[in-house]
């Protein structure tokens, strides 16, 4: 099985584009292939006079972020909107394939990665039937992350499970620390901030010193694990998508189920 170059999966690039979510402009990953794409400001402010300066043939933007400009956007070229996030980072895909006149080679990346999620799948023997927890430590908001997020739909492809308080199919769910228990599973895997902000790392030393932090089986089996933020959660596209693949290859000790 191929996996995608980690180039433009289209061959092209965007004359201009919002930056990524904590990069400035790009995350690693797309700094390459887009370093000829003139940054646009942030997903919720973006800078209207260099996109109009652009002169584009088609802006394609998101619901959730950018809903409230939509007439302004409209006026500059013609606009379209994938509606949701999260989980739905595969139906967003197509979508921008369809509307890029690219629907057999969108369909064609989405069944690739499909399949080489379920041969790694099909490679864990009976770890296959580890329990998966998400969580996600930030200050001021810790949150436990269910079915219909970005990892939450690669697990589900890969086959894993998820311990029976996160079995829903919903976003995700603020909690405090009466709900740690919750957070148990075969496996744990969390995720906080990258780039390690004081802030941020006193938050997550407080959540994972607690007494109920240390007392889950996961804890105590030595298998709750640091994973990257950009790979499971804020990337949210197909490149991250087969980089969490690897990451999860690498850390059961499997094929990653890639050819050059």
């Amino acid at each position: 099985m191929k996996a995608p170059k980690r180039c433009c999966i289209w061959a092209w690039c965007p004359v201009g584009a919002a930056q990524s979510w904590d990069a400035d402009p790009w995350y690693d990953h797309i700094a390459g292939p887009l370093a000829d794409t003139v940054p646009l400001g942030t997903e919720s402010g973006i800078n209207l006079e260099i996109l109009a300066a652009l002169e584009p043939d088609l802006i394609i933007g998101n619901k959730v972020r950018q809903e409230k400009i939509y007439d302004q956007l409209s006026a500059i070229a013609p606009t379209v909107y994938a509606e949701d996030l999260s989980g739905d980072w595969q139906k967003n895909y197509q979508f921008y394939a369809d509307v890029l006149g690219l629907h057999d080679q969108g369909a064609a990346n989405l069944a690739a990665f499909n399949e080489r999620a379920a041969a790694i799948g099909a490679s864990l023997g009976d770890s296959i039937n580890d329990t998966i927890s998400l969580v996600r430590f930030s200050p001021g908001r810790t949150r436990i992350y269910y079915k219909d997020t970005f990892a939450g739909v690669i697990l589900d492809k890969v086959g894993l499970k998820r311990p029976a308080p996160q079995d829903r199919q919903d976003f995700a769910e603020e909690v405090q620390k009466e709900r740690i228990p919750d957070m148990d599973g075969d496996r744990i895997f969390y995720f906080s901030a990258d780039a390690d902000p004081e802030e941020a790392v006193a938050n997550l030393a407080e959540w994972t010193n607690d007494p109920l932090w240390l007392n889950l089986e996961g804890v105590k089996a030595g298998k709750a694990q640091r994973v990257s933020e950009l790979v499971w959660n804020t990337g949210g596209g197909i490149y991250c998508a087969h980089m969490m693949l690897d990451e999860l290859a690498a850390i059961y000790g499997v094929d990653p189920q890639t050819v050059d």
